[in-house]
């Protein structure tokens, strides 16, 4: 005699039949994410953009994003970043210098067209076309971009070393200003980053035309330098802030590379480095195409991130990698955020960076150390003592 099914047996009580409707005419791109987007990496895409908004958002946490891959000239500055920003959804930001290069193409209104990835690049050349893959502009947008940037930091106001916040601060407010004189309303991430006090270092800033424009013109005398040890510091005592403030600490990496290990080093810089307690960021979120076998930053998932100390080990079930292009996943990532969670109050980071800064400052010189910091991690012993034979006290002096 066969068994009558009553139901859901126990052992699938936690997981929610797979049973969708079909898609009609009307259906929005949020509830597009949240009814069909059910297995495979759509399945992950769901559980990320369910976990930016129930989550990462939720309790004025800190959201922190990481930006590589060339997204500002595919038009994801204007379409994506902004409304997020504007929305209080990113409070702080990390990014290639190529990426904010490109921005103040779309700020100073040039002009980038959709084109092919399959044309004769040795022609384009010839014509003064330049191509990111299926991009394409003209070779002068680069010469006006250099020359903006150039005319811009020959100011008394850039004549001396400085973070990368700031400088991008700075910038933006130039590049507001350049906006409003060509009539032009949120064109820009530099600029809207200005207008909402949201900090954005660059953890390479020699490694853009930004930063190759900076060292020409020190060449003819100027004084701008950019100051790394701020911006490490400065990126450690805004996550410290949140954690110190019982807010959530999250992450969102668009990619992977420099920008994504900038952001996840706070945590180290705290912990291993400063000898503060700590756990790390409360939740990650990434969108990459990098494979985490080949041993590369890019790829390496939150797990791993776990061992460092850079994710906290609490909230890992939480944590979600979605191998998918950041050009696919963004966009549907800010319409479902800006659809089901009400914009938040601007944090403001930038206007208190200071007060920060401080505040970090104060908390490792009370419980730093020049010698090896002392840890509630059971760790290897050391075949040496060296370093190990101080005690807490007369490790501070």
């Amino acid at each position: 005699m066969s068994r009558q099914y009553n139901g859901p047996s126990e052992k699938f009580a936690a997981y929610p039949r797979l049973n969708p409707l079909g898609i009609g005419r009307d259906l929005s791109a949020a509830d597009l994410i949240d009814q069909v987007f059910l297995a495979y990496n759509g399945g992950r895409l769901r559980e990320a953009a369910q976990l930016f908004t129930r989550k990462m958002l939720a309790h004025d946490g800190f959201v922190g994003m990481s930006l590589t891959g060339a997204l500002t000239p595919a038009g994801l500055g204007k379409s994506c970043l902004i409304p997020l920003m504007k929305a209080g959804f990113i409070d702080w930001i990390v990014s290639t210098g190529a990426n904010l290069y490109h921005d103040l193409h779309f700020a100073l209104d040039m002009r980038l067209h959709s084109g092919s990835p399959f044309l004769d690049d040795v022609v384009l050349r010839r014509d003064g076309v330049i191509r990111i893959y299926d991009v394409l502009f003209d070779y002068n947008v680069l010469l006006d971009t250099d020359a903006f940037v150039r005319e811009v930091i020959q100011g008394p106001e850039f004549q001396r070393p400085m973070g990368t916040d700031e400088f991008h601060f700075l910038l933006g407010k130039y590049v507001r200003a350049r906006g409003e004189k060509l009539g032009l309303k949120d064109s820009s991430v530099l600029a809207t980053a200005y207008e909402c006090g949201i900090p954005i270092f660059t953890s390479s800033p020699g490694d853009s035309s930004i930063g190759m424009n900076v060292a020409a013109m020190a060449l003819r005398g100027s004084k701008l330098k950019f100051d790394v040890n701020h911006d490490v510091n400065q990126s450690a005592a805004i996550v410290y802030e949140a954690k110190s403030t019982s807010h959530a600490s999250s992450v969102f990496i668009l990619g992977g590379g420099s920008p994504k290990n900038f952001m996840l080093q706070t945590e180290p810089q705290i912990q291993e480095v400063m000898g503060i307690p700590e756990k790390g960021h409360d939740f990650f979120l990434q969108c990459t195409d990098a494979r985490p076998d080949t041993g590369g930053l890019s790829g390496a998932t939150p797990a791993e991130a776990v061992s460092w100390g850079k994710v906290s080990p609490d909230t890992l079930p939480d944590c979600v990698v979605c191998y998918t292009d950041s050009t696919i996943a963004l966009p549907l990532l800010t319409a479902h955020a800006l659809s089901r969670v009400k914009p938040r109050k601007l944090k403001r980071l930038y206007d208190r960076r200071e007060a920060i800064l401080d505040k970090l400052w104060t908390q490792y010189i009370a419980m730093g150390t020049v010698t090896k910091v002392l840890t509630s991690r059971k760790i290897a012993k050391r075949g040496s003592s060296v370093g190990l034979t101080k005690t807490r006290s007369e490790s501070r002096k």
